[in-house]
């Protein structure tokens, strides 16, 4: 245990207790620190004002819903001990170290082809390292190679912790009430069988208000069609800069922040120093790039930066099918004066598509318990939802375009 009395005051909990010197400490690492500066939701502040939370408020809040369910699976007779349950609780904490500058939309053009999670397990690796492997344990749970799978679940799983906070937590600072979960019921209704995540069968409404939330939020929040284009206009911004630097028409020195990692190519492997650069970078670094770049001499750079520092931000059009090349083509046509070429007029007018999964068949079911002790999946108990629409990707396509007129 603590030899400190630490405790975080939560607008969601309450207070917060860090339960051992392992957890403080890593909480005081820079690396763990730096989640202050790093957004929750990216650029969803932009959409709903209060949503200037971080993720290290989630973090924080993530290792004390494992708390809780800890306390509570204790209580039920489950065997966890002290050793593991704070490696439960360091791999929930870490489990988002690894996000960049505005988490995902940094993420699909810095270190192309590297994903946070693989970031996550090697900053892991590096505290390890540094903490003389006293999170070896944590590491097995994190890449879900602990043979206690219940753990495992808790962590990564379709009802895990990480969800269970950032639902609750992402819906109280935007507003946004239907993803205000019951997490102290599901809490409760937790219960393990064979090293298995189960839930007792009188919590399947709380499942399934869980479920609901989640894919009302990522409709109404998480991919809201004004934040989809300010990320979108971002990748582009970065895509840009990246651009005029391969082609030698940006001349940055080394000592420049973005320098090592807009000259890694995808299918590299990641190195020490680079993990150490990247894990320096913060919100406001790529910000302050954003306001510089929109006086930038090069009028691409300059005006996608300016869209997205004044809030001007493109139109964008969705639609359950694919936009059509002759739709596309018209909208093309209507801002070709925004460029010299075809391949600069993809900076203002661009399509793709999104998507969101409420439920992975593939992965581990959701498992309930009857009051006969017979566990079946929750996908065969709750006749009313129809799980196959459930586990398919849901589609929607977009098609940017900018808002404002303006010429180069």
């Amino acid at each position: 245990m603590s030899q400190k009395n630490t405790l975080f005051n939560d607008p969601i909990y309450g207070f917060i207790t860090i339960e051992s010197d392992l957890i403080l400490n890593l909480i005081n690492h820079p690396y763990f620190q730096r989640l202050r500066r790093i957004s929750q939701m990216g650029l969803s502040s932009l959409v709903y004002p209060g949503a200037h939370h971080t993720r290290f408020e989630h973090a924080i809040g993530a290792m004390h819903v494992m708390q809780k369910a800890i306390e509570l699976l204790v209580k039920k007779g489950v065997e966890i001990s002290r050793k593991e349950s704070e490696a439960m609780q360091i791999a929930i904490l870490l489990h988002d170290i690894g996000h960049g500058p505005f988490s995902h939309a940094s993420e699909k053009v810095l270190l192309q082809g590297v994903s946070h999670e693989t970031l996550s397990v090697s900053a892991i690796e590096l505290l390890n390292q540094e903490f003389g492997g006293k999170l070896e344990l944590a590491l097995q749970i994190f890449r879900n190679t602990s043979p206690r799978s219940f753990m495992n679940q808790l962590v990564t799983g379709q009802i895990d912790v990480d969800r269970l906070d950032y639902l609750k937590r992402d819906s109280f600072y935007t507003g946004v009430t239907e993803g205000n979960i019951n997490t102290d019921r599901i809490i409760a209704m937790m219960h393990v069988e064979n090293e298995q995540l189960v839930f007792e069968a009188k919590g399947v409404h709380s499942l399934e208000k869980f479920l609901l939330a989640r894919r009302l939020m990522y409709w109404q929040v998480y991919l809201h069609k004004t934040s989809l284009a300010a990320e979108l206009l971002l990748v582009k911004i970065l895509e840009r800069f990246r651009e005029l630097v391969v082609l030698g028409e940006e001349d940055i020195s080394s000592s420049h922040m973005l320098y090592p990692l807009l000259h890694f190519e995808k299918g590299n492997s990641l190195t020490k120093e680079l993990l150490l650069h990247y894990l320096t970078l913060e919100d406001a670094d790529i910000f302050h790039l954003i306001k510089q770049w929109t006086k930038h001499e090069d009028l691409v750079l300059s005006k996608l930066s300016q869209q997205l520092y004044y809030r001007k931000l493109p139109k964008i059009k969705i639609q359950e099918t694919p936009f059509t090349q002759n739709q596309i083509d018209a909208v093309r046509s209507k801002w070709q004066n925004l460029s010299q070429n075809s391949k600069e007029l993809d900076y203002f007018v661009y399509s793709g598509s999104v998507s969101n999964q409420t439920y992975r068949s593939d992965h581990a079911q959701i498992w309930l318990k009857n009051k006969s002790a017979e566990i079946k999946p929750l996908a065969e108990t709750i006749d009313y939802l129809d799980f196959n629409h459930f586990s398919k990707p849901l589609y929607r396509y977009y098609l940017c375009y900018p808002k404002h007129p303006f010429s180069l």
